[in-house]
């Protein structure tokens, strides 16, 4: 949640997420976990903590995925979940994703054995669908049966807070916002002096001399000669130069008069 104009911030925030899921074996739905009706249950209590994991690796890297039938992905304008409710058919198109780590948490053997694991992965991943791959790789069938979001946006879930803790926060005046600085860390920052602070400030592409390593990154974070967190900005080449601009895109601090007098 962001607050004021540190909404506009909200695009510079990291787009991999994290997830703890719980993995049903033995079965598959229509919707690729528990919501949906079970439209295949042989059971899997054959099958063992090793076997499932074996597999795992297979689904690390960049991979094609196709998400689940009802999803929010649009084909032809219309997203596949209305699709699915007027039970046409259609063809769900495969995308490329990319999952960084998975981690086996927990086995909870039976007729239906449940895997837990620990996924971070990037935007656009379906756990679900990871759920119902696994399965098909282990010839059982497999759905979500939980899922819960343990990381998104460069913040962790164990250092949120309840609505009821924000609630108390602010009645005993404990509640202090996230500091935009320390939320868009993974940003590289950049100093400016008074005077091209409050041209940047003021909108003005003003020139800037980056090493030839900064030039890796899109984004960078402003801030003034007072340490003052300003906002965002990029860069381009000056055409036919090797000159580089900076580009505002976020101007979160506006100047005052005294910056210009300065």
């Amino acid at each position: 949640m962001a607050l004021g104009r540190a909404t506009r911030l909200l695009q510079f925030l990291p787009t991999d997420k994290a997830y703890r899921a719980v993995i049903r074996l033995g079965m598959t739905t229509t919707t690729d976990d528990l919501e949906g009706e079970v439209s295949q249950s042989a059971g899997a209590s054959h099958l063992t903590e090793a076997d499932a994991i074996a597999v795992l690796e297979g689904f690390i890297g960049t991979i094609e995925q196709v998400p689940p039938r009802y999803s929010a992905v649009q084909v032809q304008g219309q997203r596949l979940y209305d699709l699915a409710r007027q039970g046409q058919s259609f063809e769900v198109p495969k995308r490329t994703v990319t999952i960084h780590h998975i981690a086996p948490v927990a086995w909870q053997p039976g007729e239906f054995p449940e895997l837990t694991l620990d996924v971070a992965c990037g935007s656009g991943t379906y756990i679900r669908s990871l759920a119902r791959d696994l399965g098909e790789k282990l010839g059982v069938g497999g759905t979500l049966a939980a899922l819960e979001r343990t990381k998104s946006s460069g913040f962790a879930l164990d250092s949120s807070i309840t609505l009821e803790q924000l609630e108390a926060q602010l009645r005993t005046g404990e509640y202090a916002p996230i500091a935009p600085a320390i939320a868009l860390q993974h940003h590289p920052r950049l100093e400016l002096s008074a005077e091209w602070a409050w041209r940047w400030q003021q909108g003005q592409k003003i020139p800037y001399k980056f090493r030839d390593f900064d030039l890796n990154c899109p984004y960078y974070q402003v801030f003034g000669p007072d340490q003052s967190f300003l906002g965002m900005t990029a860069w381009a080449f000056v055409p036919d130069t090797d000159e580089t601009r900076l580009l505002p895109k976020v101007v979160l601090t506006l100047p005052t008069a005294s910056d210009a007098q300065s």
